[in-house]
């Protein structure tokens, strides 16, 4: 709850960061952010109590409890195994979808880049390389 909440930090006042006092609005929508990403039973555990999943999980309900219009996600399956790469993109997809959110991924995964992207974009040294949607790359690979 805490790690998640944390998200909010920069929308309350000095004091209620300092003490950790968020508003109960605040504490409602974490709660169902939580409750959202499958991990509701586990608000009291400490994040380094988490499998990296999990982590990844409570990552993007940091993210998303700040009500962004871009969803902006660095390797969210780096160290995951195939199983649940597939289910934290697959959740990120899905979230995106119901907020009718932007979403842009930096991924390495050719596979998952297939299964879930819209469109991909290919860079070399800070340069684009590539440019199509999905079909494209499914073509390509």
């Amino acid at each position: 709850m805490e790690n998640v909440l944390s998200g909010r930090l920069g929308y309350v006042g000095f004091w209620r960061s300092f003490l950790r006092k968020f508003p109960q609005t605040d504490i409602d929508k974490a709660f169902r952010l939580l409750k959202r990403i499958g991990l509701d039973h586990m608000v009291d555990k400490r994040a380094d109590e988490l499998s990296g999943g999990q982590r990844q999980r409570v990552g993007i309900a940091r993210a998303l409890i700040q009500d962004p219009q871009l969803l902006l996600v660095d390797e969210p399956t780096a160290s995951l195994d195939p199983k649940t790469s597939r289910q934290i993109m697959r959740l990120i997809c899905e979230l995106a979808h119901e907020r009718n959110l932007a979403c842009v991924i930096n991924i390495h995964d050719v596979p998952l880049a297939k299964m879930f992207a819209q469109r991909v974009v290919g860079l070399r040294l800070g340069e684009f390389v590539y440019e199509a949607l999905r079909r494209g790359l499914m073509m390509m690979y």
